[in-house]
């Protein structure tokens, strides 16, 4: 298992150097096309577009196996209307990195209860059945008061949950190690906590860079990191790759 891990991330990196690599060639040709541009040409700057959202967004979050991942995505697609019907509405769907058969599905609700009646319908239940949905469905229910919707390169994301001892605490420490993050090929998406309880906290990173966040996790620095936000034990991560995002 150890030597079947090791592979899969020595896979995992050179993907990321693939997917990099076309970017920096991308700048690069972009960069030169500019640098050649007519005498006199308008080189005005574009507007920065501010992608972060701090309104807080009330979300579900699905996580299941399932026999087929083309034939359960068609059902899927064919229940929308259930769906929004019942005030859920879609966001991003991804696979497991691990295991591709392990589907991610996070949607915006309106109303937390009623998505909490709605994941328990008998009428979902027998949606997923149809699927090829395989054991019990996890749902959770959270409130996140960050994301950022901008577009980045690498489908590659991390989940985490955990607990802390106080969400201001937490949140404040957590936003001073943004640029050691970014140092080891980790970038925020987004951030919240439970629904029902703030000092459980869920948080969506991608990873830029496997070899460095993988050392990350393992590291000095991100164990003293948590000490200081006060994370109570150790974070529930599962990684996925975004296949659609709505």
């Amino acid at each position: 298992m150890k030597h079947f891990r090791f592979l899969f991330l020595l896979l995992f990196a050179a993907t990321l150097f693939i997917i990099s690599a076309c970017n920096d060639g991308g700048s690069k040709d972009e960069a030169s096309a500019d640098s050649t541009g007519k005498a006199g040409e308008d080189t005005t700057a574009a507007p920065v577009v501010n992608t972060i959202v701090t309104t807080p967004q009330s979300m579900m979050v699905a996580t299941h196996k399932v026999s087929n991942f083309d034939k359960w995505k068609a059902s899927y697609d064919e229940h929308d209307s259930m769906r929004l019907a019942n005030g859920v509405h879609n966001y991003v769907i991804g696979r497991g990195i691990l295991d591709e058969n392990m589907v991610f599905v996070s949607v915006k609700v309106d109303d937390i209860d009623k998505a909490k009646a709605f994941s328990k319908d008998a009428s979902l239940k027998k949606a997923m059945q149809k699927g090829g949905v395989m054991g019990t469905p996890t749902f959770s229910f959270a409130t996140m008061v960050w994301r950022d919707t901008g577009t980045i390169s690498t489908p590659f994301r991390s989940r985490s949950t955990f607990v802390v001892k106080d969400w201001d605490t937490w949140q404040k420490n957590f936003l001073e190690g943004k640029q050691e993050r970014l140092d080891n090929g980790i970038v925020d998406r987004a951030f919240g906590h439970d629904a029902a309880n703030n000092k459980n906290v869920v948080l969506v990173t991608a990873i830029t860079d496997t070899a460095k966040a993988f050392a990350y996790y393992k590291s000095d620095a991100l164990k003293k990191r948590r000490e200081a936000g006060g994370v109570i034990g150790e974070p529930k991560r599962f990684l996925y790759q975004v296949v659609k995002r709505y």
